[in-house]
């Protein structure tokens, strides 16, 4: 295990229900807003939140001389926990972060009290090949996941044919117009509320180019994600997608079709990001989701 500081923070009573939040590939903590973790600490919850490692405060990595795979990033979950002093936790997790709930939960299910997965696919569904095709233009297998909506791949595929940003200016107008797409078409946009968020974002990262060593982690282990175990997840799971997730439609649905008594919440509205909007919404289904 690479010896990598991750920076944390956590908030409410030490004697309350413990719940870490795991946000998803290449983001900062702060990415779960502060009005949401104080719904859930209002609630009676103990609340602790990260930066994954090469994201904001946390270690950045020189990957060509040590290189890492989501198996690290995954056992970074867990030194998190230890350093709460938490033998188990209450797991929320969005986006590829659940990926890291579901494997954990396979891999470890003593210590995961309930888990809650947010805007994610199904563990070993294959979603980056989904991706991938769908942003080259190939054509999907059967069984494949749905694919990102359409102003997604657009998106996206203009990005990966510009030039890269040239000064912070143009890299946070960038980081905007990405948030835009990944916050769908269901609700109002607020682009001085993004501004703000991707500054702090910028403001608090060590190196902001770091991020892309967790696509370089997925290439160094394609097989993260084992097939056919979802069956193995014990811990009470509540799956939650928005009606307008622009990058994994209907892929709540499989997740909680896999995973033995989970259940499935469908919030009006939402895209792939965590809009105000929802926030209270959000928050009282995982406090109802994490009592007793």
């Amino acid at each position: 295990m690479q010896n990598v500081n991750i920076w944390s923070e956590e908030f409410g009573a030490e004697t309350d229900a413990p719940i870490l939040l795991i946000m998803g590939s290449m983001s900062q903590g702060v990415l779960w807003p502060d009005e949401f973790v104080g719904r859930l600490t209002a609630g009676g919850r103990r609340v602790i939140r990260y930066d994954h490692r090469d994201t904001g405060m946390s270690g950045t990595v020189d990957f060509e001389a040590e290189p890492y795979t989501w198996d690290d990033i995954k056992d970074d979950v867990y030194r998190v926990m230890d350093a709460h002093g938490l033998e188990s936790a209450h797991l929320v997790c969005h986006s590829a972060g659940g990926l890291l709930g579901q494997l954990i939960a396979v891999e470890r299910p003593e210590r995961v009290r309930s888990l809650t997965v947010i805007a994610s696919s199904p563990l070993g569904g294959g979603e980056g090949e989904v991706l991938v095709r769908a942003l080259t233009g190939q054509p999907q297998s059967e069984d494949a996941l749905p694919e990102p909506t359409p102003e997604f791949v657009a998106f996206y595929r203009a990005l990966m044919a510009a030039p890269p940003p040239q000064d912070r200016r143009a890299v946070i107008d960038g980081m905007i117009a990405e948030q835009r797409v990944l916050h769908g078409t269901g609700l109002p946009f607020d682009e001085d509320a993004a501004r703000r968020l991707q500054e702090r974002i910028h403001e608090r990262a060590r190196d902001l180019s770091a991020v892309a060593n967790h696509r370089l982690a997925a290439m160094a282990k394609p097989d993260f994600e084992p097939v056919g175990v979802l069956h193995r997840v014990k811990a009470p799971t509540l799956v939650i997608e928005g009606s307008h997730e622009p990058v994994k439609p209907g892929h709540g649905a499989v997740i909680a079709e896999r995973i033995p008594g989970a259940r499935l919440m469908i919030v009006e509205g939402m895209g792939h990001t965590l809009p105000p909007e929802a926030h209270e919404e959000l928050a009282a289904a995982i406090l109802a989701h994490t009592a007793g």
